[in-house]
């Protein structure tokens, strides 16, 4: 377990005003202790700073992407091989852009979570994420077995 700075928690207590009386609420699985204020706080700590790097890095991808759509026929000649590279680098670029997106919106989720008293429990069947798991990856809304059952559709 690490120290939080008094920076962090400051930013916890004002993102998270009710987390001392929710933790009491998170859900564990059968066998799991139950969740502490120091994890909880961990989790949250861990959430916050990777929204504010993922928003920066997300700004900064932007801007790339921007960059190479404006500059898409810049130099390209009439070489299809030049073309081809061109538009395989903003494929590129856009699945980047993309993918951070979606994990800035889990990220998200995950905040609202907490803040809401609702992190812990499974969106699908309601019952507990699993504290390990959540420890693991802290943005997971579905236990092992409703992730499980909605891969295998």
């Amino acid at each position: 377990m690490t120290k939080l700075s008094t920076t962090t928690r400051t930013a916890l207590k004002q993102s998270f005003p009710n987390l001392a009386k929710d933790v009491k609420k998170f859900p564990v699985r059968d066998g799991e202790e139950p969740w502490t204020l120091h994890e909880v706080e961990e989790l949250a700590a861990l959430l916050l700073e990777d929204r504010e790097r993922l928003e920066g890095e997300l700004k900064a991808a932007d801007a790339e992407l921007s960059e190479l759509l404006r500059n898409s026929g810049d130099g390209a000649g009439d070489d299809q091989a030049d073309y081809g590279s061109s538009a395989l680098e903003r494929e590129q670029e856009l699945t980047l852009v993309n993918n951070m997106r979606d994990l800035l919106d889990q990220t998200e989720h995950a905040i609202e979570r907490i803040a809401a008293g609702t992190y812990g429990v499974c969106e699908i069947t309601g019952l507990p994420i699993g504290k390990a798991r959540l420890q693991a990856f802290p943005r997971a809304t579905l236990s092992v077995e409703a992730k499980a059952r909605e891969e295998r559709r």
